[in-house]
């Protein structure tokens, strides 16, 4: 036999598995005429067997007779122990005695041997079940590859999928700046952006998404709720929240949140019926599965820089102001999907000249490094004190530097998806 590992000759080892006391001395004499190291054990011990030959550099044996008597579960067993991550030893089943037994065994699809244990005649059987044996290991290794390649190709179809839900292009304003970051840990992810217009035109919406979980399970619904967010954003009225007219909206914003009534006049239905119905439809008919999604979806007025919000239960969005103050902007909501009749709040604020947004998924402040330590949100804020001129882009490449500089050669476990938006200083804007 040649060493796999090495490609060096070596003994051929047979080990013999039996609970009787006198073993089966035909069958080991006829092993040693064949040149096999032959050892034997008790299956009591035999899960210690492997350990004990790798300590005298014997490795795992090539062979493995084992009793019919012991049973199809305990064949299977001693079979499973004694196979280590580069091979497995050929595992043949002979009788003492109890043919009922080997027969149970043969149907269970294992080798055997019979008696008269003859030198020549068991070389021959035991050259046919070795060949066999290889036979199913090259068929089975060609169906695992096969299987492997075809996920892969699925996987790589998926990921092109996914990259079309994503915006081509994002919205483009005089005097604003809109850059974003997609970094999916897998070829799919659960986490998503979005950027578009409302009311025709005269407002912008954006989203920052993530699923729970990762792969394709939370890429699915990751298509399904940027869906249902964005058509459903697009198709209502800006009065028309849950069928309700102009002072039904207004009372019902007044109620639930501090946004002032003029900031309420466009753009409040679209938002909070796409919320109010993905939620709905999505712990309506999804609940079973386990998956939401936190989210923070934002409605930007262009010309007066307000932007109303919601935020369920997503890492609280970061606004610098121009003077160098931030403040964090906390959560309106739970995420959504988890409960139907979840009860969900507006927020507000105004984006002055120089002042920037930056919307984040938990992936940036729970990246790690090799020993574990997270790059948090202190580190986060640290990236962000760019000079108040800094663009968009500018601010993404500093956040994604400082947080690849922490992580250093340490794996990515969850997606990172991140947005920026920035209005610019007068100036800026005469310039451009």
């Amino acid at each position: 036999m040649v060493d796999q590992r090495t490609g060096t000759p070596r003994d051929r080892t047979a080990l013999v598995v039996t609970e009787t006391a006198h073993g089966a001395p035909e069958l080991e004499a006829a092993l040693a005429a064949e040149s096999f190291s032959t050892r034997r054990a008790d299956p009591a011990a035999v899960f210690g067997v492997d350990g004990a030959w790798a300590e005298r550099g014997w490795g795992p044996p090539d062979l493995v007779l084992a009793s019919a008597a012991l049973g199809v579960n305990r064949v299977a067993l001693i079979a499973r122990r004694l196979t280590t991550a580069e091979r497995g030893p050929t595992v043949v089943v002979f009788p003492e005695d109890d043919f009922e037994a080997l027969q149970s065994c043969v149907r269970a699809g294992f080798d055997y041997v019979v008696p008269p244990f003859l030198p020549a005649l068991l070389r021959c059987r035991l050259t046919s079940c070795w060949e066999r044996g290889q036979l199913t290991m090259a068929v089975q290794e060609m169906a695992a590859e096969a299987s492997l390649r075809q996920y892969e190709r699925d996987l790589s179809v998926a990921h092109e999928i996914q990259a079309g839900f994503l915006p081509e292009e994002l919205p483009v304003r005089r005097g604003w700046e809109l850059a974003t970051r997609f970094l999916p840990a897998r070829q799919v992810a659960g986490d998503f952006y979005d950027a578009f217009e409302l009311v025709n035109g005269r407002r912008v919406g954006f989203v920052v998404a993530d699923v729970c979980d990762k792969g394709v399970g939370a890429a699915l619904f990751m298509a399904l709720i940027r869906t249902l967010l964005r058509h459903t954003a697009e198709h209502t009225a800006a009065w028309n929240l849950l069928d309700a007219d102009e002072d039904t909206v207004l009372d019902t914003a007044a109620r639930t949140s501090a946004v002032p009534s003029p900031v309420l006049s466009v753009g409040a239905g679209p938002l909070l019926q796409a919320v109010l119905g993905t939620n709905r439809y999505m712990a309506r008919n999804h609940l079973r599965q386990g998956y939401f999604a936190t989210m923070f979806f934002g409605v930007l007025d262009p010309a007066s820089g307000s932007v109303v919000y919601i935020n369920g239960g997503h890492n609280p969005p970061v606004l610098l102001r121009a003077d160098g103050s931030h403040q964090l902007l906390a959560p309106t909501g739970p995420a959504v999907g988890m409960m139907p009749n979840s009860v969900y709040s507006l927020g507000h604020t105004t984006l002055e000249p120089g002042d920037r947004l930056f919307v984040y998924t938990d992936g940036v402040v729970e990246a790690r490094d090799s020993r574990g330590s997270m790059f948090g949100l202190p580190r986060v804020l640290d990236a962000l004190g760019t000079p108040a001129t800094a663009s968009a882009e500018d601010l993404l490449v500093s956040v994604e530097s400082g947080m690849h500089h922490h992580v250093g050669g340490a794996e990515q476990f969850d997606d990172i998806t991140m947005l920026a938006l920035v209005r610019t200083p007068p100036e800026a804007t005469a310039v451009a």
